[in-house]
C-alpha cells in the first residue's frame, strides 16, 4: 500500500542519514568510498569494499556497532550488510 511504501521510504532515508553521520568517525583510508557503496547498493559484502579483506570486515563490524548498517544474513561467515 502507499502508506507502507511511505513508511519504508522514510525508514531508508533515516538509515541513509545515519550512515552519512557516522562517516566522519571512521578512520579507515577507504571509509568514504565504502560509505558511498553502502548508500548505492541493497546489500554489500566486505569483499566489495575498496579495502583489504580484514579491514573491510572490521569496518563492517564497526558500522554495525555504530548502528549505521545491519548484518542481513545472521551467519558467522559470508555475511551481507545493508542499511
Amino acid at each position: 500500500s502507499a502508506s507502507e511504501a511511505l513508511r519504508l521510504a522514510t525508514d531508508l532515508a533515516r538509515r541513509a542519514a545515519q550512515v552519512k553521520a557516522v562517516a566522519p568517525k571512521l578512520r579507515a583510508k577507504g571509509a568514504g568510498a565504502a560509505v558511498e557503496i553502502f548508500l548505492t547498493r541493497d546489500a554489500v559484502t566486505p569483499g566489495a569494499l575498496p579495502l583489504p579483506d580484514r579491514a573491510a570486515r572490521r569496518l563492517c563490524d564497526r558500522l554495525v556497532d555504530l548502528g549505521a548498517v545491519r548484518e542481513l544474513t545472521g551467519r558467522d561467515s559470508f555475511r551481507l550488510y545493508g542499511i
